[in-house]
C-alpha cells in the first residue's frame, strides 16, 4: 500500500492547512466538503500560502503548480482507489458528527486505512468506538496555523494499535512535522494547558485586570509567546474554545470552568477572526484592528 493518497474531511481553517502540508510534501490529497463555498475558499487560501512561499523563494510555480494539480474536491466521501491510505477528519468538535465520520469512512475504503481525529480535546476511544476496526483510528492534533506550526500530538487511543501510531508518525515526518505521542487523557497535553491559559486570560479581562493588548503583550514580551493568548482565541475560535472547555470542565472538574465573558462573545457571535470580530475586531483581510479590544464587562 503507498502513503501517498490523503482524504482530508473537512475545508475550515484545520483542514484547509492540513491539506496544504500534505499537498506541499508530494502527496495526493481529496479535500471532502458538504459546501461548496468552503471548498473554494479553501483553494484560494492554500494557493495565496503557496504563492507566499514563491514570493519568499522557498518553491517555484512549477512546484506550485504540480501542487495544485493534485488536489481534488469533493461533497461526500466516495469509495477510492486502494492507494488510499489516510483519512484525516477535521470537522467541528462534536463526537457525533467525528463518530459519523468514522463509519463512513471505514465503509468508503478498504481495511487498513487509517481514520484520524484532529479533535483537540475529545476522547480517540469514544471517536473510534464507532468504528469496527477501533485499531485503525488514531488522534493525529495539528496546530494553526499549520504551515508554521511545527508539532502534531499523536494521541493513541485504548485500541490504537502499535502499527497505526507508527504509520501517522510517519506521515508527520513526511511533512515536515514534529510528533510526540500522548496516551489519552482530557485535553492531551497542549489543549488542557492552552485552555486553561486562555480561560484565564478572559477572566483577567472581564475583572478589568488590563486590557486585552496588555494581557496579550505581556504573555509575549515576558515569556517569549509567539501570540497572546485573546489572540490565539480569536485565531482558533471562541465557539471551539468554549466546546473545549467546557467538555474539560465536565472531566477535570472546576478549574476549567468557561470564563462568563467566552460564553458572552459567542452568543455575539463573536467568534474570532473567521466572524471578523472575536476579543479583536478583524478588517475584510483578517488584520486585526488596532485598539479594537473588548471592554471589561
Amino acid at each position: 500500500m503507498t502513503d501517498k493518497h490523503i482524504v482530508v474531511v473537512g475545508a475550515g481553517l484545520m483542514g484547509t492547512g492540513i491539506t496544504h502540508a500534505f499537498l506541499a510534501s508530494g502527496h495526493h490529497v481529496t479535500l471532502v466538503d458538504t459546501q461548496a463555498a468552503a471548498l473554494d475558499k479553501a483553494r484560494q487560501s492554500i494557493e495565496k500560502i503557496f504563492s507566499d512561499g514563491v514570493r519568499l523563494g522557498k518553491m517555484s510555480d512549477v512546484d506550485v503548480s504540480a501542487a495544485l494539480a493534485r488536489m481534488t474536491c469533493a461533497d461526500r466521501l466516495q469509495p477510492a482507489s486502494s492507494e488510499t491510505a489516510l483519512v484525516m477528519e477535521t470537522v467541528t468538535e462534536n463526537l457525533l458528527s467525528k463518530q459519523a465520520i468514522v463509519r463512513e469512512a471505514e465503509a468508503c475504503f478498504k481495511a487498513g486505512t487509517v481514520i484520524a481525529t484532529n479533535t483537540s480535546a475529545l476522547s480517540i476511544t469514544e471517536i473510534a468506538s464507532a468504528a469496527k476496526a477501533p485499531s485503525h483510528v488514531i488522534g493525529m492534533h495539528f496546530f494553526n496555523p499549520v504551515h508554521k506550526m511545527k508539532l502534531v500530538e499523536i494521541v493513541r487511543g485504548l485500541e490504537t494499535s502499535p502499527e497505526t501510531v507508527a504509520r501517522a508518525r510517519a506521515w508527520c515526518a513526511a511533512i515536515g512535522k514534529t510528533s510526540i505521542e500522548v496516551n489519552e487523557a482530557p485535553g492531551f497535553t497542549t489543549s488542557r494547558i492552552s485552555a486553561l491559559l486562555g480561560n484565564e486570560a478572559m477572566y483577567m479581562l472581564s475583572e478589568g485586570v488590563a486590557s486585552a493588548e496588555d494581557i496579550d503583550t505581556s504573555l509575549r514580551m515576558a515569556f517569549n509567546h509567539p501570540m497572546g493568548p485573546l489572540e490565539l482565541g480569536d485565531m482558533t475560535g471562541w465557539d471551539t474554545r468554549l466546546a473545549v472547555l467546557q467538555y474539560l470542565h465536565q472531566t477535570l472538574g472546576e478549574k476549567f470552568r468557561p470564563c462568563p465573558l467566552i460564553l458572552k462573545l459567542v452568543k455575539a457571535g463573536r467568534h474570532g477572526r473567521k466572524t471578523g470580530r472575536g476579543v479583536y475586531e478583524y478588517d475584510d483581510k483578517g488584520v486585526k484592528i488596532p485598539n479594537s479590544g473588548v471592554k471589561a464587562f
